[in-house]
């Protein structure tokens, strides 16, 4: 084929991920050429194990897996290519009280997000899976719509009906230059002749992260050995389910009679630390039988017959993995119209189908279809730009991707990283550390007798006493928290109220000094940023937002600024330090630190005020997440010491403590405040979370996402976010099903316990297709469904801690 010389979206990667990008893009009639610098496949597609399951913890990534699964379903009747797809049923083995409680809350999981899970006995299993021996298996769990593919067999299948598209797809061609100008794509140099492009979507497997490095984008993916082994063929009959055996690190599914069984070992093996070499197609590594032997002899027990098989092959095949174990999507957040499709972890082939919809979608519309934040490339940070970091805490991940996943869990690998200059004063102080972009952050304190360590369960955990001592301190006294990892930007120029004012959906035309909380709207109203304004001086504003979302909402807000206003967007994370001083004593302590007044009629609610404490200039802001009153304290970096010292000394008397964050949760769940990425993002809407009175809609001032806003108030929403209540004894952590008079209608996105009202707590969407109103919402008897077992639960839509907010203005 001869090369065009341009192309409205260039693929670079002939893998089952770029293939399906270009099976999509051509279906919504995009012009699209894939390159691929070998044979298609050549990569790592052609020697994946090929599993296809669905249940995630996320409702939007099972949903995309479940498009796969509808994908295969029909495409080799679209195409006529094979593809070796069976929906033959997964299962998933429990051999131990702690797993088995794990698998009914994923059943619990699936039920929430429609899918069919079912538990079964050890014997019911071994019906479904004749092979294997049940002596210690407690139960198990059925998936009766996974499956399994031929991935090579797949992708061709994919690369026919992009071709019946229109597409073109050539092989054989590698890219040796991607071309830029000042800061823009244009396109790609081959040794054919140069390609000219408006978008380029990077699908390269293991390759991508150096391919993007050239241009400045970070994609935080490592090349790690991954062994499975293909027996000879005995008897096994083509029906046989796929088998996870999580607490033996292992996975089978049939092929050609006999089985392929693989796994997950504790110490992985990196593999091309320098570079991956080149070529590198259509190659296995040696097989490392010795490695491989831990896994072996975990499996062996489980299927007895396997100790008198011939052994096929023990295929070694590199593979990509990420920091955290999910894939990678999404447009570069350093540059626009380059967009990445990669790090798949060895379950590419399930994803592939539905990661190729969501990427061509994203590429055509230059929005996802739906929320993909927990595979958006824009959940990355600082700490992910070096590779070595990044290939230690990978390294965690993969040896974690079957052992036990606990509520609230922390990666240990790789730190501390990023520390407050208060972490040697917290760490004498009994803190426990979580972290989050690399940020150390004290989750909670121990006293000298306790253990300063989680120990994790699927019960109360050994913080929950400790957590409940800062929430009390919080409500009766007064708690310090060091919220230093905040993301922290300046907004300013001639220009900035008007570009602000664009963004954001509440009104930030307000005096100097004054307080915005504020949603930034995507195009169909949903809330894709959620944070803090701070109006430092007529053209300068100061923006807070979640420790997690540095890059997300840095790329959101610079991409939105209008062409031809004068706002520049300045990252000052690392400047300054956050003490946050919340109770009903604050007011106390921090009129005992500064000469500044603190009164209720000198600095209300909402204002920011420069004052000074120990030297230090703080722009303190009169704001609160936790349902108290309380500041939050923004100062440079080199007086954290002073003034964490100066706060600790005159709250003494009044009983301050330290707290951490899992004390802000339990607080801010009593208080009902939402949390983006869980409880609101850009598939909900201001009105469907209860934030409508935040949003511009008295004025007649346009802003993003306001036409959106304004025909949903017109025909009313279709979910409405709500909190419950359950016995304290019972434990919530999301992702429970709620239901309405015994129908289906949602699952919490939160979950938690209230100290102060000794009950559990969460926080979930009441859905109807045909529309909610409170109403609905409220004239309603509800169940949550915890671990598949149903239990009566309270509705609100009020918050359950002081509702007219009584304390927090004081």
């Amino acid at each position: 084929m001869t090369l065009p010389s341009s192309s409205k979206i260039i693929i670079i990667g002939g893998g089952i991920v770029g293939c399906s990008t270009a099976y999509h893009l051509a279906q919504m009639g995009q012009e699209v050429l894939l390159l691929e610098k070998a044979a298609l496949t050549s990569g790592s597609t052609w020697h994946a194990a090929g599993l296809v399951g669905q249940l995630r913890s996320n409702a939007n990534i099972t949903q995309l897996l479940g498009y796969s699964i509808s994908l295969y379903d029909r495409l080799e009747a679209e195409t006529g290519q094979a593809t070796g797809w069976k929906m033959n049923g997964g299962l998933r083995l429990a051999c131990n009280k702690e797993r088995w409680t794990e698998v009914k809350r994923q059943a619990t999981t699936a039920h929430s997000f429609g899918l069919d899970m079912q538990l079964l006995t050890a014997r019911e299993a071994q019906e479904l899976w004749p092979l294997m021996d049940i002596s210690d298996v407690v139960g198990a769990a059925y998936l009766p719509t996974d499956g399994q593919a031929s991935p090579s067999d797949i992708t061709q299948a994919l690369a026919k009906g992009a071709r019946a598209g229109g597409a073109k797809l050539v092989e054989n061609t590698s890219v040796l230059e991607i071309l830029t100008e000042r800061g823009t794509i244009k396109g790609v140099r081959t040794a054919k002749g140069d390609i000219a492009c408006e978008k380029l979507v990077l699908c390269c497997g293991q390759w991508t992260r150096e391919l993007a490095a050239t241009i400045g984008v970070t994609v935080p993916l490592v090349s790690v050995e991954h062994q499975y082994m293909i027996t000879e063929a005995f008897g096994v009959p083509s029906n046989l389910p796929t088998l996870r055996d999580p607490d033996r690190l292992t996975y089978y599914k049939e092929e050609v009679g006999g089985l392929v069984m693989g796994g997950y070992e504790p110490n992985g093996i990196p593999w091309a630390v320098d570079g991956v070499p080149d070529p590198f197609d259509y190659q296995l590594l040696d097989s490392n039988f010795d490695h491989f032997e831990q896994l072996m002899e975990l499996s062996l027990p489980r299927v007895p017959a396997l100790e008198n098989v011939g052994i096929k092959q023990l295929v070694n095949g590199p593979e990509s993995f990420t920091p955290d174990g999910n894939f990678i999507l999404g447009e570069a957040p350093e540059m626009a119209n380059v967009f990445v499709g990669a790090g798949f972890n060895a379950f590419g082939i399930a994803a592939g189908g539905g990661a190729g919809m969501a990427l061509a979608e994203w590429v055509a519309k230059g929005e996802p279809p739906y929320d993909l934040w927990p595979v958006d490339i824009r959940r990355f940070g600082r700490p992910h730009t070096d590779t070595d970091w990044v290939r230690t805490r990978t390294l965690e991940a993969y040896g974690k991707h079957y052992t036990m996943a606990w509520p609230s869990e922390e990666h240990d690998s790789g730190r501390p990283c990023r520390r407050s200059p208060l972490y040697d004063r917290l760490k004498s102080a009994g803190a426990v550390f979580g972290e989050k972009l690399g940020w150390e952050r004290p989750n909670w304190y121990a006293e000298a007798d306790e253990e300063a360590r989680d120990i994790y369960t699927f019960e109360r955990p050994n913080w929950h006493a400790p957590v409940g001592r800062e929430h009390k301190a919080a409500r009766e006294a007064a708690v310090l928290f060091d919220q230093t990892s905040f993301a922290k930007f300046i907004l300013k120029g001639p220009d900035a109220e008007a570009a602000l004012s664009w963004i954001a959906a509440n009104r930030v035309d307000k005096p100097v000094g004054s307080i915005i909380y504020t949603q930034m709207l995507n195009d169909r109203g949903g809330i894709e940023c959620d944070l803090t304004c701070v109006r430092t001086s007529i053209d300068e504003y100061y923006i807070v937002t979640g420790t997690g979302f540095a890059t997300h909402d840095f790329d959101w807000i610079g991409r939105n600024i209008p062409d031809g206003l004068r706002a520049e967007l300045i990252d000052v994370t690392s400047s300054n330090a956050v003490l946050s001083l919340f109770g009903p004593k604050a007011r106390h302590i921090l009129a005992a630190c500064t000469r500044a007044d603190v009164g209720n009629d000198a600095f209300p609610f909402g204002q920011a005020h420069r004052i000074g404490i120990a030297g230090c200039p703080v722009l303190a802001l009169r704001i609160t997440y936790v349902g108290e009153l309380g500041w939050e304290l923004h100062l440079p970096t080199e007086y954290a010491q002073s003034v964490y010292d100066a706060l600790h000394d005159a709250g003494k008397e009044f009983g301050l403590r330290n707290a951490g964050y899992r004390a802000i949760e339990t607080l801010r769940l009593e208080k009902g405040y939402r949390a983006w990425g869980s409880d609101i993002g850009p598939d909900h809407t201001p009105d469907e979370a209860g934030l409508g009175w935040a949003v511009k809609m008295k004025t007649n001032a346009d802003f993003k996402g306001r036409s959106a806003v304004q025909q949903q108030r017109e025909n009313g929403v279709k979910k409405m976010l709500a909190t419950f209540t359950t016995d304290g004894d019972v434990i919530l952590s999301g992702r429970e099903t709620i239901y309405r008079n015994g129908e289906r209608c949602g699952w919490l996105s939160s979950g938690g316990y209230g100290h102060t009202l000794g009950k559990s707590i969460g926080i979930g969407y009441v859905r109807h297709p045909d529309g909610v109103t409170r109403d609905h919402v409220l004239s309603a008897d509800y169940e949550i469904e915890v671990g598949t077992e149903r239990v009566k639960a309270d509705v609100t839509l009020a918050p359950l801690f002081d509702p007219k907010m009584e304390r927090i203005k004081t």
